[in-house]
């Protein structure tokens, strides 16, 4: 009975129980969960976050912008910095890209005039942490060198900014839309002046994504008693660039700056400005974004935690939600972009068809006008146009997952979109369908990754082939297709090598790659080497595959990522920026091992999987300034920490299947879309075993054991259905 785990799972049915929880009673019985949330936890070291002001899923993201280019300030702000140069209303959440930074504010007085070359000779003012705080939907800081107080916080499509001024007879508001750092160049501007209390105007940009529009409405609290509109040369011509307000202010003296944006048009900003931001109430639009928050956080409660894990869960939580972001104005049909697929297709999405159903639905309708406008599924989209950023064609899996999930659809044109993304000939997707892999030879792109891409390609090829057989009974005729990809998705067997038993570059001829190291950070891995990629296939793991067989079988796959996570980094050992977080040659910094404690469950010894997950759950995520061990990137490792911390992770994206790992807390409970809850327990009785007493009630039981052999695995996960039905599951 050594290494043995009984879970009990009581799926309790509606007529037998009701789950519903009203509002009262949640508001009586949930404290306020935006109280857990650290907005600056991976504003340091390679998090990459932004602590400024949002909310869930939001068009604006109101933050403080740094004003220093670099990779540091990727996200406009850098924890050991001592300057702010301004607020701006796009951000991106924890990636590795510089852009947005859309329409920066500056509020100035006589008190401070210094300027430096390192922010182009922007005004700018010193700060101090001391004075500086955030939370969900809040940001506040002291701007030291003017003596102006400074508060953030937004609707979804509207930035509120208070700022309280000392008194000065010449208390200035700059709005500069010639503002620009790393990536992100303007191309046109336009500014008017309607009244004294009214701006409007467009920002046009180029930087990651080509052709970006931003359009804004201004409206302030106060009528301003002179105005300015400087001029810069933007692209040959001489465009409005900065527009000074000035006022003179008492000491005390607040004055509200409300922005609304829209993608579309500056008509759009008006009907986003009417419909969410009528009133100049700081305090009310703060508790309304509060309220926002809590609604979110509330979907799932934990019990018997300690403070910092609290923070460090909803943090994680809070993270999961900066991205995708609104793309639509008020009243429109709900179209959201910011869809980094290659990191967040792994938990990110299988995370919100648990939590967000409904917004799932929207996701996957944003995902068929991307297609419909550019003939393709989104790669890694932004602003409405496409980055072609990483690789893969991802949008498939959490397409295919969604539908075999039931999430709502047009079914007939998500078929067309994803086929056509999986036959399409760019990024090398044409010599993948000649040669069953991506030749190193003949990939002359910048970012070569040819066995990456082979082996994602295969996973997405699955996933397709997975989407035709469930349309079988539709029609016959998808059996052809179902047959083609599914043929496709072994590619990955090109490039095993049997004698190494890694993945290894293949040239045109079919000759591996020599010399081979794979230690190696090379060209031919996508932000990774063979040791991370070794593991990367997730839908050929089932016993009647041959991934665990090549690899030597159940044993050797133990003994295999076992020596994953236990050889050592060697002094002579050159690791890229992204190889962080590091255990043995695991990095939980990137995506492409983020599933791999989790293959434990297809060893002879399941409980390492737990093990596992809780060391890097303990070791990885901190409540502090960096807390992250890498990118955070738009929710993906927030997500991985939430589901792991539930106890369970999708290895295979789109099947439904939640692996098992260790649950963090005593208990989590979910709060299902659908009225229903589904709770985790854990009893740890040792080390090795957990389980809680049976239940006489309780029909449907899950052993969990040592497998006598390859051919008699047991089942080692939850399914979506089980979950969504509501219940308990106890270990």
């Amino acid at each position: 009975m050594k290494h043995f785990i009984l879970i009990t799972l009581a799926f309790i049915s509606a007529c037998t129980q009701n789950t519903q929880v009203t509002q009262n009673d949640k508001a009586e019985s949930i404290p306020s969960l935006t109280d857990y949330v650290n907005p600056f936890i991976g504003t340091d070291g390679t998090g990459n976050t932004y602590p400024g002001a949002t909310t869930p899923f939001g068009m604006v993201q109101l933050s403080p912008d740094i004003g220093i280019p670099g990779w540091d300030r990727i996200s406009g702000y850098f924890y050991q910095d001592s300057i702010i140069t301004g607020f701006s209303h796009t951000h991106l959440t924890g990636t590795g890209a510089g852009d947005l930074y859309d329409v920066l504010i500056m509020p100035t007085n006589s008190r401070f005039n210094k300027r430096i070359p390192e922010n182009n000779n922007k005004p700018f003012s010193y700060f101090s942490h001391s004075k500086e705080q955030a939370t969900a939907g809040y940001y506040t800081v002291d701007l030291l060198s003017y003596g102006i107080k400074a508060e953030l916080t937004a609707t979804p499509r509207v930035g509120i900014q208070q700022y309280t001024f000392p008194q000065d007879t010449n208390s200035k508001i700059t709005i500069d839309l010639a503002y620009h750092i790393n990536w992100d160049k303007p191309t046109e501007t336009h500014l008017k002046v309607v009244d004294d209390t009214t701006i409007e105007g467009y920002r046009f940009s180029t930087g990651w994504t080509r052709n970006q529009k931003v359009y804004f409405v201004i409206k302030l609290s106060k009528p301003f008693t002179n105005h300015l509109i400087t001029e810069e040369t933007i692209e040959g011509k001489k465009q409005p660039a900065q527009l000074t307000l000035q006022y003179p202010t008492t000491e005390g003296e607040q004055i509200i700056v409300k922005t609304a944006l829209s993608m579309h048009s500056i008509s759009g900003a008006y009907t986003n400005m009417q419909a969410e931001a009528t009133h100049f109430s700081f305090a009310q639009y703060r508790e309304a974004a509060r309220q926002l928050w809590q609604k979110e956080l509330q979907k799932i409660i934990i019990e018997e935690a300690t403070e910092k894990d609290k923070t460090i869960f909803y943090t994680m939580l809070y993270q999961t939600m900066l991205a995708p972001n609104l793309y639509s104005d008020a009243g429109a049909p709900p179209r959201y972009d910011t869809f980094s697929l290659w990191d967040t297709f792994r938990a990110a999405h299988p995370l919100y068809t648990i939590l967000h159903r409904e917004r799932s639905a929207d996701f996957i309708s944003s995902f068929l006008q991307h297609y419909k406008e550019n003939g393709e599924l989104p790669v890694w989209s932004m602003q409405g146009g496409e980055t072609n950023m990483m690789i893969g064609y991802h949008a498939i899996p959490v397409i295919v997952d969604a539908y075999l999930k039931g999430i709502p659809m047009d079914v007939n044109t998500a078929y067309q979109a994803c086929k056509a993304s999986a036959m399409s000939n760019k990024r090398q997707i044409d010599l993948y369908k000649k040669y069953g892999y991506v030749p190193y030879d003949l990939d002359t792109s910048d970012e070569n990754w040819s066995v990456s891409k082979t082996l994602e390609y295969a996973y997405d090829d699955y996933c397709m082939a997975q989407f035709a057989y469930a349309r079988l009974n539709e029609d016959i005729n998808y059996l052809t297709d179902a047959n083609y990809f599914e043929a496709r998705s072994e590619n990955w067997k090109n490039l095993f090598d049997e004698r190494t038993q890694f993945f290894r570059p293949k040239n045109s001829k079919g000759k591996f790659l020599t010399p081979f190291n794979p230690k190696d950070y090379s060209k031919y891995f996508c932000e990774s080497n063979a040791w991370h990629y070794r593991f990367f296939v997730p839908h050929k793991l089932d016993i009647s595959d041959d991934f665990i067989r090549k690899m030597g079988g159940w044993v050797a796959f133990e003994q295999k990522l076992d020596s994953l996570f236990t050889l050592p980094v060697t002094p002579d050992e050159k690791l890229p920026i992204f190889s962080t977080g590091m255990i043995g040659q695991y990095v939980h910094g990137n995506e492409p091992c983020h599933h791999v404690a989790y293959l434990y469950n297809f060893t002879p010894h399941p409980l390492k999987a737990g093990e596992r997950v809780q060391q890097i759950l303990k070791t990885q995520y901190h409540n502090t300034p960096a807390g992250h061990c890498g990118n955070e990137d738009c929710g993906q490792m927030s997500s991985w920490y939430v589901l792991s911390a539930l106890g369970f992770y999708p290895i295979d994206p789109a099947n439904g299947k939640y692996y098992l790992g260790k649950p963090l807390f005593k208990k989590a409970t979910i709060h299902l879309e659908n009225g229903k809850k589904f709770s985790v327990l854990r009893n740890t009785i040792s080390e090795e075993y957990f389980t809680i007493s049976p239940d006489p009630d309780i029909d449907d039981k899950l052993i969990i054991n040592q497998p006598a052999d390859y051919n008699k695995a047991p089942v080692r996960y939850l399914t979506y259905k089980e979950i969504m039905k509501g219940g308990k599951v106890a270990f």
